[in-house]
């Protein structure tokens, strides 16, 4: 079993959140390099780290790698008024919304002591997210053809994105993650074409269940699911 260190890093700015994965990741690498470069290739996973980072980020759009800007509906001067940052990030995937209300998980994983295949460990990001709104009473889905995490996914008038999702993967170790809307201020999304998406809503906790919820339960219940899909120890 797999050890996964957790850490809430709070409200954080995006790329001060981003540098902190890279520099994650860049440990993780660097030690799999040298153990390439000693020709000790069957052993070359042993001391990678995984961890599971949880934080909320100031208001802030940040566009993938197969992001166009024209998903981005506000110009220079309007982003400023409304004192919202703007990233063009390394992650896979088009525009997202991340803000307070969300909780946004980055797990930093080697996954050649997991699984060597990047869509299973999509679909496992999602699973965490399904089965713990479930915990709430709400179903979520997966839409074919997108990622993250849906309602409704398969009536066209009522599909909506509770959980975006995006990563990227170096040499089998990720970062980048997911963002879960829990108590969100959905006006923000109305200034982008989320994911790129043009006939599909988003949504949050709050918005399905009518009240707000409890940040500090979800993010317990979000690493009780973790460990479960990844049969792994969060500490």
């Amino acid at each position: 079993m797999n050890t996964v260190y957790f850490e809430d890093l709070g409200n954080i700015e995006y790329g001060e959140a981003w540098n902190y994965q890279e520099a994650l990741m860049k440990k993780n690498l660097d030690l799999k390099a040298a153990k390439y470069a000693a020709g000790d290739q069957h052993n070359i996973t042993e001391t990678s780290t995984h961890h599971l980072l949880f934080c909320t980020h100031p208001h802030v759009y940040t566009l993938g790698k197969s992001g166009v800007m024209e998903n981005l509906l506000l110009n220079d001067a309007r982003l400023k008024e409304l004192n919202i940052s703007f990233y063009k990030t390394n992650r896979g995937g088009d525009i997202t919304y991340h803000g307070p209300g969300q909780i946004v998980g980055y797990p930093i994983l080697d996954l050649e002591l997991f699984f060597t295949d990047l869509g299973r460990y999509m679909r496992c990001l999602e699973e965490v997210i399904i089965r713990t709104i479930a915990h709430w009473g709400i179903v979520g889905n997966r839409l074919e053809g997108a990622t993250g995490v849906w309602l409704d996914p398969h009536i066209p008038s009522k599909a909506r994105k509770i959980c975006a999702m995006g990563v990227k993967c170096s040499r089998w170790v990720t970062i980048h993650g997911w963002a879960l809307n829990l108590n969100t201020d959905m006006k923000y999304f109305d200034y982008i074409v989320p994911c790129g998406i043009t006939d599909k809503s988003v949504t949050s906790m709050q918005k399905e269940l009518g009240s707000k919820i409890d940040e500090a339960e979800v993010k317990q219940v979000l690493k009780e699911k973790f460990a479960e899909v990844f049969e792994a120890e969060v500490k």
